[in-house]
């Protein structure tokens, strides 16, 4: 697999999504325009290529980018977007320190740089379509702890969805724009898909998954999203 092929972008159709919380017994509908998605995670050359980086645990040039936090995924975003002359999507501000704050980032929804998708943005893409739990059989789409080996694997080793989105489930949870819930979490952001050691009721449509956004963790990824603007 060539660098042009593993970043593909993915034009997604508008649509409805209804995303659904077990913990509150909650469900709520979602509208969306048109947008472009990544057809695989981030992998680790691109993120070094980008940052200069090398941050996973395991080490591949095909293998997902991983022990990346949230807000790692966000200034990858937005160096991305400055290296190919994009408007960078995110507004950063430091702390006390001059580090990146969580606290202080801000989407702008006019840019057309290169973004984390919202959760609704990446159920409705890993659907694609279907109603059910999984756009296809588990073991033909995705890498899980029935036959992952215990291990990571490179991008693209599974059949993609109906609309050519590679390893939506498992292989490496991804992060999402999205707060989990800021009442009772706070600033813990969502994470989708399931992973490489996860059971298969984590590798479904609809699950999902909080971390705290600085937080590194060895079976999560992100891949990244663009607006279509008018």
């Amino acid at each position: 697999m060539d660098a042009s092929t593993e970043n593909e972008m993915i034009a997604v159709p508008p649509g409805r999504v209804v995303l659904s919380d077990r913990r509150t017994q909650r469900s709520w509908s979602v509208g969306l325009a048109p947008y472009r998605l990544a057809a695989f995670p981030v992998t680790q050359a691109r993120y070094a290529q980008v940052t200069g980086a090398q941050p996973s645990a395991a080490q591949g040039d095909h293998l997902p980018v991983e022990s990346v936090s949230w807000s790692d995924a966000v200034r990858f975003c937005n160096a991305l977007s400055r290296r190919e002359r994009l408007a960078p999507a995110y507004r950063l501000q430091a702390d006390a320190e001059g580090a990146a704050s969580t606290d202080g980032i801000e989407w702008d929804a006019s840019a057309d740089g290169y973004r984390l998708p919202t959760e609704a943005e990446w159920e409705h893409a890993c659907r694609a379509g279907t109603a059910g739990a999984r756009y296809g059989q588990l073991d033909e789409i995705a890498w899980y702890r029935g036959n992952s080996h215990e291990r990571i694997h490179d991008v693209g080793g599974r059949q993609p969805n109906a609309w050519g989105l590679y390893d939506m489930l498992g292989n490496v949870w991804e992060w999402c724009w999205d707060l989990y819930d800021a009442e009772v979490y706070g600033t813990y952001r969502v994470l989708r898909g399931g992973g490489w050691a996860d059971e298969h009721w984590s590798c479904r449509a609809s699950v999902r998954r909080r971390s705290h956004p600085t937080f590194r963790i060895d079976d999560v990824g992100f891949r990244v999203a663009r607006s279509v603007l008018r």
